[in-house]
């Protein structure tokens, strides 16, 4: 039985994330997001506790790291870094706020939260942390430049995290999906066989956990079979 937190779990790839967990085993979970409607909804269909916190709020997640620790009494076994927002916008309409709004949600926050919880896996020698970075982590999209910088970003962040806890036991994966249908495609008018489901990716975070404890998969790129969107 492993102890998890997984981020943005209300929705989407988090949402998926968690349902795997929940069909693989009696795992301890607890999902964090923003809004309750949706997060009451899949803890209950996960058997899950949930924290409301807004991960770009330092001193919000500050307050739920504390309250995630008490409430394992350990370090977590996993801690996924879902919580993220995809805005398109071209890069000479793209505003400064938009421009903060997206490192702030897909970058700042999983500093934030990582920042929280991974001493308590470094001071056990164990645990592994997952980041869901993107395509868009490995190639610039056009349309799309502030979300391109913050998922470079988060790889960099990544790569950097996992070089400095190497010998710690802890182990570093950042995930990289391309389209993946998710609630940030709604209205979209391309057809569902042009996207990745969720539950592929979800698939991708458990089977990379419950490799070895000797092996690491550091980055995992999965496209559509069709290529990019």
């Amino acid at each position: 039985m492993a102890k998890i937190v997984i981020t943005g779990a209300s929705s989407g790839i988090g949402e998926s994330i968690a349902e795997v967990f929940y069909q693989d085993g009696d795992h301890e979970m607890i999902l964090i997001g923003r809004s309750k409607r949706r997060l009451e909804r899949v803890a209950k269909s996960t058997d899950a506790e949930y924290i409301i916190c807004d991960v770009t709020n330092e001193d919000q997640v500050e307050r739920s790291c504390s309250e995630i620790l008490a409430q394992f009494q350990a370090a977590p076994d996993i801690l996924v870094n879902n919580a993220g927002q995809f805005i398109p916008e071209p890069f000479l309409s793209t505003s400064s706020a938009l421009f903060r709004q997206q490192i702030d949600t897909n970058l700042t926050g999983c500093f934030l939260v990582t920042k929280g919880l991974l001493p308590s896996m470094i001071q056990i020698q164990s645990g592994h942390v997952f980041f869901m970075g993107s395509v868009a982590s490995v190639k610039g999209f056009t349309g799309a430049s502030a979300y391109c910088a913050a998922k470079h970003g988060l790889l960099g962040l990544a790569r950097s995290i996992r070089g400095e806890t190497m010998n710690s036991g802890v182990r570093i994966t950042t995930i990289l999906p391309g389209a993946t249908l998710t609630p940030s495609w709604e209205g979209t008018t391309l057809a569902e066989e042009r996207f990745m489901p969720p539950a592929d990716v979800a698939h991708c975070v458990l089977d990379t956990w419950k490799l070895s404890q000797r092996t690491v998969v550091e980055e995992l790129l999965i496209r559509p079979t069709q290529g990019d969107i």
